[in-house]
C-alpha cells in the first residue's frame, strides 16, 4: 500500500517540497527510485522545474516588496550582508550557491531580488543552479538505497519500513523548523525592539 501511494503521489510531492526546501523530499524521491517506486529521470525533472519556479518567485517577492520585508523581518535583514557580499564577488555564481547555502534557500533568492540582481541575470543562473541541485540531491537518495539493498535485501519488508521512517523524519524536521524559526522570530523582534532597525536600499540592476 505504500508503495502505490508513493508512485501515486510521490512527484506531487517532490515538486511540493521542491518548490520552497526540499532536500530532504528529493533524498526520499531518490531513494523511492532506486525501490523502483518513482523513475529517477522524472524526479530529476520535477525538481529542476519546480525549483526553478519557486527561487523565481521569491525573487520577484523580493524585488518587489525587498524593502518592506527587510525593515519588518530583522531575521532575513540579519542575512543581507552574507548575501551581498556574494553579488559583489561573483553575481552569477551566487544566485547558484545560495541553493546549496544553508539558510539561504529561500532567504536567497528574496534577498538577490531586494539587490536589484537583473531579472534575466537571475533566471539564466537560478535554472543553472537547479540543473546542478536536482540530480546531485536525487543522486544522493538513489545511492543511499543502492548501498542499502545489500543490507536489507533478505529483511522482507524493511524497505517500506524504511521510507515510513524517512516520511516521519521529514514531518518531524519540518514542524521542528517551524517552531524554532517562530522562537527566532520573536527574540529578534524584542531585540528589533529595543535596539531599532534602519534599513539602506542596495542599488538596483536594470
Amino acid at each position: 500500500m505504500l508503495d502505490q501511494l508513493v508512485k501515486e503521489w510521490g512527484y506531487l510531492a517532490v515538486a511540493a517540497g521542491t518548490f520552497a526546501e526540499g532536500e530532504t523530499v528529493l533524498l526520499a524521491a531518490g531513494y523511492a527510485s532506486r525501490a523502483g517506486w518513482l523513475e529517477l529521470w522524472r524526479v530529476i525533472a520535477v525538481a529542476v522545474l519546480a525549483a526553478s519556479a519557486g527561487d523565481q518567485f521569491f525573487y520577484w517577492i523580493g524585488r518587489l516588496w525587498g524593502t518592506a520585508l527587510l525593515r519588518r523581518l530583522p531575521r532575513l535583514q540579519a542575512k543581507l550582508a552574507r548575501v551581498l557580499l556574494l553579488l559583489r564577488n561573483h553575481p552569477g555564481g551566487a544566485v547558484v550557491a545560495v541553493r546549496f547555502l544553508y539558510g539561504l534557500r529561500i532567504a536567497g533568492p528574496i534577498l538577490i531580488g531586494a539587490a536589484g540582481v537583473g531579472p534575466a541575470r537571475f533566471a539564466v543562473f537560478n535554472v543553472i543552479g537547479a540543473l546542478l541541485w536536482a540530480p546531485l540531491v536525487a543522486g544522493l537518495g538513489w545511492g543511499f538505497g543502492h548501498a542499502w539493498e545489500h543490507v536489507s535485501q533478505r529483511m522482507a519488508g524493511f524497505e517500506q519500513g524504511l521510507l515510513l521512517l524517512l516520511v516521519l523524519v521529514v514531518l518531524g524536521s519540518w514542524l521542528g523548523r517551524l517552531a524554532l524559526r517562530a522562537l527566532m522570530r520573536r527574540a529578534l523582534a524584542r531585540r528589533a525592539s529595543k535596539r531599532g532597525t534602519s534599513v539602506c536600499e542596495p542599488p538596483r540592476e536594470r
